[in-house]
């Protein structure tokens, strides 16, 4: 017979505010096989923990149920506890009286009790039938992956690689950098962009323990925490990078136009091209989508011979060529080349991308002279379109009064109700870059607010404001195109509350922060789950910022959510330490709470295969023909499985058929 114990916490007043906490212990008393019943006002204190051990070491208790908290947070903790007295911490239920009580009903206090009650005589039902489990441990994969290499990636990928563990960087573009690349400085103080990155760039690019993987894409993972195997396919280049020396010289010569996504599509770039001048590595690469296969050389062919002097006739970048290292024969291949590693854990860094201006119509977005904040941050660089002078993009004359429009897109019910965060920072030291090296222009910023939230930002604010740039709170209304490619300003005052109208030579859109378009088929093979923003998800916005649902698989940046330089950075890094811990360790724990198929019981039917979240369970061959396989390292004990399986083969450890019908058993009695 078992002997359970029954705990009940005060929480406060979470619970006891709400909850007749003693009524519940009295209620307690009385169940079935319980033999002691205590209550205190913070269980998971160490006052309360230690009555839960001293009952277990005398022997009174065999079973303990504690009725308070979350068992997302604070079951562990009493886990723990009872198996450091010497019990099993599997004979261990937590009944949720705070979340799924007293928070509920907090103007219901008789009913709330009742509710308590019944809570709590699930879990004794459900203790008096648990038996013990015990962990299981499989061996892990020294390496890790890194997908995105911008700031946050680079970060990650040094971390891990530091640490003494090989490490892969894919990138999908041709260069590591990412968006913090196209920046000109950074706030608060405005340091060079290029001069903080590009020597992490090329620190990551020559470590022995990181292998770079840029130009390339994850194509499908399997696997679990400890042992993933990952497909990852890269993009045909027609380039051999180990001849290219990155002098350019194809570019120069190449004659196809496309616009440049580096510079935010303010200028032009050639189908043959390098991505940028610090570009790491330094690399051209063909793209073939925008090839015009000039000289009647196309690709995947043989070059023709000149029929005078029997010379193959190459195509210009061919010819430009000094290494030799561009072959237009090798056949177009969509696919690319595929290449299958194995790592233990894996770190999401895809950054973010910002929306295109056209999304609002009210802003004029047919005017040249209407840019986003990126597109400024490319004019101002000196590796920019205008080599950094400062011109308008419709006639490359200089302005006279620029226009800054905050939260195009954020704070919105029409796009996105989140804020974008650094948003204001951005803007603010473009105008204060501007304002220091064109005293005369005038410069109008129009914010809903100024959230200067980090270290140093309020200071950067208010030098901004000393230095003569105008400020209004309110939103701008709508712009109008003006003859001589001016833009008429419709903005509101709030602070005079009065209607403002002025002409102006250039606005500037702060658009809005969202994950890239191709963020959904990634977070189909890795199995991430988007947050209400359509961020990535973590799996707890404050004990698990980094952590997501899929177990060894951890998000940094921007890609979880808009955030800065440092906080990307310092959220990187965190999520690199976390990625290390299973490595470091050399093995994993699995949860005992997994599903098993019972063999002679399991018909082959297959249902459950396709139903698992997880890709746990696949067919194998046996004797009596093909049976269901559960992989113990992926299951994740949801109980999809057991739940669909016509025969009944599948039980679900920890939540078996005696333990949920005596649950019931308690609830409707």
């Amino acid at each position: 017979m078992a002997k359970v114990g029954v705990y009940v916490c005060h929480c406060g007043s979470n619970i006891a505010g709400v909850i007749d906490v003693a009524a519940v212990r009295d209620f307690a008393e009385t169940l079935p096989d319980v033999v002691i019943a205590r209550k205190d006002l913070f269980m998971c204190s160490d006052s309360g923990q230690e009555m839960v051990k001293q009952d277990v070491r005398d022997g009174v208790v065999d079973r303990v149920v504690v009725a308070a908290c979350t068992p997302r947070t604070h079951e562990p903790i009493f886990r723990a506890a009872v198996e450091k007295a010497g019990l099993n911490k599997y004979l261990f239920e937590m009944a949720n009286i705070r979340d799924q009580d007293s928070w509920v009903h907090a103007h219901d206090h008789e009913g709330a009790t009742e509710k308590a009650k019944q809570i709590v005589a699930s879990a004794v039902a459900k203790a008096r039938n648990l038996e013990p489990l015990e962990d299981k441990f499989v061996p892990v994969t020294d390496a890790a992956l890194v997908i995105g290499a911008g700031i946050g990636g680079i970060s990650a990928a040094l971390e891990l690689a530091n640490m003494g563990h090989k490490t892969y960087l894919v990138e999908k573009r041709p260069s590591i950098g990412g968006v913090m690349a196209q920046l000109d400085k950074t706030f608060p103080t405005n340091d060079c962009s290029a001069c903080i990155l590009t020597p992490m760039m090329v620190e990551a690019y020559n470590h022995p323990n990181i292998e770079t993987m840029t130009y390339s894409e994850v194509d499908d993972v399997s696997g679990y925490i400890g042992n993933f195997k990952v497909k990852v396919r890269r993009k045909q280049t027609y380039v051999d990078w180990n001849k290219c020396t990155g002098c350019g010289d194809c570019a120069s010569k190449c004659p196809a136009k496309t616009p440049d996504e580096f510079n935010a599509g303010l200028s032009d770039r050639r189908a043959a091209f390098i991505m940028f001048p610090q570009a790491v590595p330094k690399k051209a690469v063909i793209d073939i989508d925008h090839c015009i296969n000039c000289a009647g050389r196309e690709i995947g062919t043989q070059p023709k011979s000149n029929q005078k002097t029997g010379r193959p006739i190459l195509a210009p970048c061919e010819r430009a060529c000094p290494a030799e290292a561009i072959n237009r024969s090798l056949a177009h291949d969509p696919n690319g080349t595929i290449r299958e590693i194995e790592v233990g854990s894996i770190v999401v860094a895809t950054g973010y991308q910002v929306m295109d201006k056209d999304w609002f119509k009210e802003m004029a977005p047919a005017s040249p002279n209407v840019i986003t904040a990126l597109q400024l941050e490319r004019i101002i660089s000196a590796t920019g379109p205008t080599e950094g002078k400062l011109l308008r993009p419709s006639d490359h004359e200089k302005p006279h009064t620029i226009t800054f429009v905050s939260c195009m897109g954020s704070r919105d019910e029409h796009f996105h109700s989140y804020c974008s965060r650094f948003c204001c920072m951005y803007m603010i030291k473009q105008a204060r870059l501007i304002k220091e090296k064109y005293p005369q222009i005038t410069i109008n910023m129009h914010f809903i607010d100024v959230r200067a939230f980090g270290k140093g930002y309020e200071e950067y604010y208010t030098g901004a404001r000393k230095m003569g740039i105008n400020f209004f709170k309110g939103k701008v209304g709508g712009l109008e195109m003006l003859p001589g490619d001016k833009l008429r300003v419709l903005a509101y005052d709030m602070e005079a509350a009065t209607p403002i109208e002025y002409a102006s030579d250039l606005v500037v859109l702060a658009t809005a922060v969202e994950l890239p378009k191709d963020a959904v088929g990634l977070a189909q093979k890795l199995g991430l789950q988007f947050c209400g923003s359509n961020f990535f998800r973590e799996l707890h916005p404050k004990l698990g910022p980094v952590e997501t649902a899929v177990e060894g698989l951890f998000v940094a940046g921007c890609c979880q959510g808009p955030k800065d330089i440092p906080d990307t950075v310092a959220q990187a890094k965190g999520a690199a330490a976390a990625a290390a811990v299973p490595l470091a360790q050399g093995k994993v724990k699995i949860e005992p709470i997994i599903s098993e198929v019972h063999q002679e019981i399991c018909s082959g039917c297959g249902i459950c295969v396709p139903l698992c979240p997880y890709h746990a369970i696949s067919m194998q061959p046996s004797d009596n023909g093909p049976r269901a396989r559960i992989e113990m390292s992926a299951c994740k004990g949801c109980g999809v499985c057991t739940s669909a399986c016509p025969s009944g083969a599948i039980v679900l450890h920890g939540y078996e058929e005696a333990q949920i019908f005596a649950q019931i058993e308690a609830l409707t009695a």
